[in-house]
Parts: structure tokens; sequence; C-alpha cells
């Protein structure tokens, strides 16, 4: 971060999914007012967000909460060195909110319009709480994405591996549907995990012990659903310790899996950029899991690498990961204007990787 950036001022605008937020920060590593307002009761009963209900929510939400943290934070619009928000990837119609949101403040006030990728959003979101040099290795687990990365800097991304099927957060919201448990998925299985037996079940571990960095759990997440349908056919209902047990297995047999991912990801980044004591970012919603967080801190202590992490309350969607991703932005480029580049739902942190999956008319999805 150049010295220069200290007394930046940035807004951040996130409407990528189901949580509208809005924060303020400055170069000096300081969130003047953060703001969320959550959907988990208007997505609740139908175990998942529906895009239309969250895009209405975003719009009829969204100034409000710019308002309170302008308050809040005892600054205006024309104290801002320019407004971020997500452009990217996640549903059009809650980006599209935050976007034209976003330019048409930037517009009337004379500031820079900063379009933010939501995923360098959370790849970043440990420089906020701490100084971290570039380059660290990067392990970004939300409910779209499970990726391995080497950051080598800001907008500079070399994807490792990548999920070929269900992200890492998926598979929680999924296996917690399969299993009635309530929205949203993550943190239920986990609660649910502390009461279970791990070894009850024999869950598999998809790309267990092969080479490359690259994560697989749709079978994980099948073989859930199978050994819920065998409690029930066995016992006539799916009793609360088959769940915790089922949740317990799950959630280890997902630790094996990304752990033994990291191990590689570890060697093919040592490869690039040398030995010596390392960062190891952990970033996203996933990475508020506990269970998940030991076991990779346990990979980080083995392999001589430093573990950084956000705040569990800026592993989630949030504005001020936003607003501090524009920031680095900017202080790169003070002269960044980004108010023709329209929202994409698709949009990977390394565009010159070869999609593992969903290239088409949108774009390579990871």
């Amino acid at each position: 971060m150049p010295k220069n950036a200290t007394n930046l001022l940035v807004l951040g605008i996130e409407t990528s999914c189901d949580e509208t937020a809005v924060a303020i920060v400055n170069g000096a590593r300081t969130i003047l007012a953060h703001n969320v307002l959550s959907q988990i009761d208007d997505h609740a009963e139908y175990g998942g967000v529906v895009p239309e209900i969250a895009a209405r929510q975003h719009i009829s939400g969204l100034d409000h909460l710019i308002r309170k943290t302008l308050v809040e934070a005892d600054k205006s619009i024309d104290d801002m060195d320019a407004i971020a928000a997500t452009t990217g990837p996640g549903l059009v119609g809650g980006l599209m909110v935050g976007v034209m949101t976003a330019k048409a403040i930037a517009a009337s006030a004379g500031k820079p319009f900063v379009a933010v990728n939501h995923l360098e959003g959370h790849a970043l979101t440990a420089r906020l709480v701490e100084e971290i040099a570039f380059p660290y290795l990067l392990l970004l687990m939300s409910g779209g994405h499970c990726q391995l990365l080497a950051a080598y800097g800001v907008g500079n991304y070399e994807r490792l591996g990548s999920t070929i099927d269900d992200a890492a957060g998926e598979a929680f919201d999924k296996t917690a549907k399969l299993l009635g448990l309530p929205y949203p998925g993550g943190p239920a299985v986990e609660t649910a995990a502390t009461d279970g037996d791990p070894n009850r079940f024999n869950l598999p571990k998809p790309l267990l012990g092969r080479p490359g960095c690259d994560f697989s759990f749709s079978g994980l997440k099948t073989a859930v659903r199978r050994t819920a349908e065998a409690c029930v056919a066995e016992r006539g209902a799916l009793y609360p310790d088959d769940r915790a047990d089922i949740c317990a297995g799950f959630q280890q047999a997902m630790g094996d899996c990304i752990a033994d991912r990291l191990e590689n990801a570890v060697d093919a980044f040592r490869a690039k950029v040398g030995d010596g004591t390392l960062p190891l970012v952990v970033a996203g919603g996933v990475a508020a899991n506990q269970y998940l967080r030991s076991r990779i801190k346990g990979i980080a202590a083995k392999n001589d690498l430093t573990f950084h992490a956000p705040p569990l309350s800026l592993c989630t969607d949030n504005g001020a990961m936003i607003a501090w991703a524009g920031l680095e932005r900017l202080a790169l480029d003070p002269l960044i204007d980004d108010r023709d580049v329209a929202p994409r739902p698709r949009w990977p942190l390394d565009g010159d990787a070869v999609p593992k999956v969903g290239s088409g008319r949108k774009g390579p999805k990871a």
C-alpha cells in the first residue's frame, strides 16, 4: 500500500447475493462504519437464496443503509475519494442494484467509481486487518467458490486449483437441506457436528491423495443423501444422533480433502516463489468454520506458513471488504474510472486460467 494512501476514504457497497452491506474504510486500515442487512429470514423458507427476492430486498434497503453508514462515520459523500461496488461475480439482479446506485452517487458527486471483483474483496480482506505482503497463498472458500490461488499483487492472481463441481459452501448448504437443517446451512452443519461421531459413517473423500490442487464435493454430498436414506430405512426416521453423526463425518471428510489439496498447493506455490516463511491467507464464508480453520492452521504450522484469516465478522459477505479492495485499486491507480464496467455474473480472479466448469455465454465460472 503506497504511503500516500493512508488518508484515502472509500465507501463500499456489496449486493452480490443475499446481504445488503455498506461500509466506509480509510487507508489506515480503519473501518469508520459498517452495516449489513441480512436476508436470512426472507430466504429461509426456501432453503436457499431466491434471486428475485434478493434483488428486491437490495432495492428496498440500500439507500437507507448508505445514509445510516454516512451518519455513523460522520462523513458525507463529498468526503469520499471513491465509491466502490461489487460488480461481479454474483446474482446479476443484485449486482445491478449496487452498481447502478454506486455509479449514480459517483457521477452526481464527481467521484470515481471503482468496480470490485467480489472474490478479490475476500482475497484482500486479511490485508485490511493486518499488514500482509505479497506474494501469499490464498485459500478462498465461499458459497459459490472454492479455489487455491497464488496472490502476487492487487489484480494479479494465478489459480492453482478450483472445484470441478460444488463449492465448499454450496456443499454445506445442500447437506443441511438434505438433513432437514435450517438455512444457512454452514453454521447449522457445524453446530450439529459438535455432538456427532465423525467415524460412524464411512463417507468418501474425493480426489484425496491424487496430484493437483482441484476440489470435488459433489460425491460427498451424494453420499450424505444416501447415508441419510439408509438411516431412515433402518430406523424409520432420521434421528438427531443420525444428523449429528452425518454432519460430523461430512465436516471431517471435507477437512481431510481441503488439507490434502492444500498440501499440494503449498508445494506448487513454493516452486513458484521460493522457500522460506510465506503467508497463507484463508478467506470466504466457509473460513468461519472453526473445525476447518483448525485443520488449515495445522497445515500452515507444518509447512512453515504464517496463518492469516479475517475476523469472523469479515469472513462472510460485507461492505468493508469491497471498500478496502476499492481503496487498494484506487491507491495503485488514482485516475481509475470504471463507469463503463457492467455487472458480471461470472468474473474469475485468474482470467487467463483454463475454465474448469461453466464456460459459456456468461464467461467462465471458475
